[in-house]
């Protein structure tokens, strides 16, 4: 018991030591754990031989993280980058899976196509942690939204394959089959996550206790994916999804409080749990050496296979980036062409109000129409047209293109999910070494040059029209909040708040106290009225994700400020 406290310790230690040092040293944390844990395995006898389940990896650690990172995704870009990121986290997984799986058939005699796939599978997927070294670069917010995105799904699409892969050892492979299993595993985890995530907000908004509420997020995660898992689907999209419905809808029916609970918790979570897997990723060098030497293949050949493999996944995303930037390119041309007839609909949409007062309303909408649906209506062409803004501001380009393609960084999942492989599998441990190999490379290679790169291709930013853009939409979101403000009716009185004291001194204690608490209840009240309108235009797309991020924080600050003002004399 004494030594896995003292294992423990040591860990958290070393996480929170590799935390502080890469950015002084100029190398990304993860990278710095993964050296820590090779050079422990190598040279400290008691590490030589340690074995980490991958199970412990694969439904222990990154059902967490996952979610994690889903309830933070700025939800407003996700959705926007969801048909690249959908292209980068399904197709372009069984394409880079198919083509690695003739090519570990050619280069390994014996091994056949099917486990060539299977190994195929477990290399295609991006690491949602490795991928977090990119957001320590000066990287446009599309790119961050399209990297999030495929790193938070594509576990699916490669774990589905690997087990039709596996399956395919001992029948014949279909693709039909994998369609089959694949949409069964994504609807199903779509479901059940999507469930979980409403319910999880349905319970704790019923519990004040803000050390409670994060203790029962703590869960959620778990309580997503293992269904999931039993039923054959995707524990890992469930816990994404439950994360996503949590992430859109928590500042709606959380108080500032609960948020702020899970906000501060879960970032020593991520911290905790994203150096673990880097340092456990670096611990195994040793064990998996020892078992490769058992293989007639041997370790310099599975090392130089892992770069070829490496290469290949580095061309094919590079060609499927190159035509979905063309895509992307052809779409915001028609966008442009569409621009005006949006436009012209706002204009003639005017107001809800004005168009349900009006008899007769040149947009066409009938005066019988419910006020639901018309400002349903309206936030869907301004939504839209906030969407064209977004992509005529920020087009992507060779440099973002390039950043996508470098940023595809392989990590412990890759190890984890070769390690799962069954104990028959033919070379096993050589596969397992590729795999290793690879995320290694990749982790070297492409995480420690990345912020180099990055910086070097970055064009020359006009930072005066920037700044003029940044004033410009502040003005627009203090209007806002302002506007908000105004439509709620004032209390009679609001001296005491505003520090006051001079009331009429013939009042008792009593009525001045209540005279506090409705000038509170007033304060509070307009903030909840301007949270709302801010989240409004979150949903509607008409701001700045961070611009809104921070002014969500200070009316919660604000609140939260508000609600621990006890009352005069007390």
């Amino acid at each position: 018991m004494t030594e896995l406290l003292i294992v423990m310790v040591a860990t958290l230690v070393v996480i929170a030591t590799a935390t502080l040092l890469g950015p002084r040293l100029g190398v990304a944390s993860p990278l710095v754990l993964v050296a820590i844990g090779v050079v422990a395995s190598l040279v400290v006898p008691a590490f030589s031989d340690i074995q980490i389940d991958p199970e412990l990896i694969l439904q222990g650690i990154l059902p967490p993280l996952l979610y994690s990172a889903a309830v933070s995704l700025p939800t407003m870009n996700f959705r926007r980058e969801f048909g690249a990121i959908s292209g980068l986290s399904v197709i372009l997984v069984i394409g880079t899976a198919v083509i690695l799986g003739f090519f570990f058939m050619l280069v390994l005699p014996g091994l056949g196509f099917a486990w060539g796939l299977a190994l195929g599978a477990v290399i295609s997927p991006t690491d949602a942690v490795a991928v977090s070294i990119i957001k320590q670069t000066p990287v446009s917010k599309r790119v961050i939204a399209m990297l999030d995105g495929e790193s938070l799904l594509n576990d699916a699409t490669a774990l589905t394959l690997l087990r039709g892969a596996i399956v395919a050892t001992a029948a014949t492979f279909s693709f039909g089959n994998f369609a089959v299993a694949f949409s069964y595993s994504v609807v199903v985890a779509l479901l059940i996550g999507g469930f979980i995530g409403w319910l999880n907000l349905v319970i704790r908004k019923r519990v004040t206790d803000p050390t409670v509420n994060t203790v029962m997020s703590f869960t959620v995660p778990f309580v997503a994916a293992v269904p999931a898992e039993l039923l054959g689907a995707s524990g890992l999209v469930a816990a994404v999804v439950a994360g996503l419905v949590t992430g859109i809808r928590a500042a709606r029916v959380l108080s500032p409080q609960n948020r702020l609970s899970d906000a501060q918790n879960w970032r020593m979570i991520e911290l905790v749990l994203e150096g673990a897997i880097f340092l456990m990723m670096g611990l195994q060098i040793s064990s998996i050496l020892t078992d490769v030497e058992n293989d007639d293949a041997g370790i310099r050949t599975a090392v130089l296979i892992a770069v070829g493999a490496l290469v290949i996944t580095v061309v094919v995303r590079a060609l499927f980036v190159a035509v979905l930037l063309w895509y992307l390119a052809r779409r915001s041309r028609r966008h442009l062409r569409i621009r005006p007839r949006m436009e012209t609909i706002q204009e003639r949409l005017g107001s809800p109000n004005d168009i349900l007062q009006a008899p007769e309303h040149p947009s066409g909408l009938s005066p019988t129409k419910s006020p639901r649906y018309v400002r349903r209506v309206t936030s869907l062409v301004t939504r839209s047209l906030a969407d064209l803004d977004y992509f005529a501001r920020e087009p992507l380009g060779w440099r973002e293109g390039t950043t996508v393609v470098w940023a595809g960084m392989r990590g412990a999942i890759t190890v984890a999910a070769a390690q799962s492989l069954p104990s028959d599998t033919p070379l096993r441990s050589t596969l397992v070494l590729i795999a290793f190999a690879v995320a290694a490379l990749s982790l070297t290679v492409q995480g420690g040059t990345i912020g180099a790169l990055v910086r070097r291709i970055s064009p020359a930013t006009d930072q005066a029209a920037e700044r003029e853009r940044t004033v410009a939409e502040r003005t627009r979101l203090f209007a806002l909040l302002e506007e908000s403000a105004d439509a709620v009716s004032p209390p009679a009185s609001n001296e005491l708040l505003n520090g006051d004291d001079t009331a009429e001194e013939t009042d008792d204690l009593e009525s001045r106290g209540e005279r506090f608490e409705a000038d509170k209840a007033h304060r509070i009240a307009v903030l909840v009225a301007q949270r709302t309108a801010l989240l409004d235009a979150r949903d509607d797309g008409i701001f700045d994700a961070d611009l809104l991020e921070n002014a969500l924080d200070n009316l919660d600050a604000t609140q939260m400020a508000l609600e621990l003002r006890g009352k005069p004399g007390a």
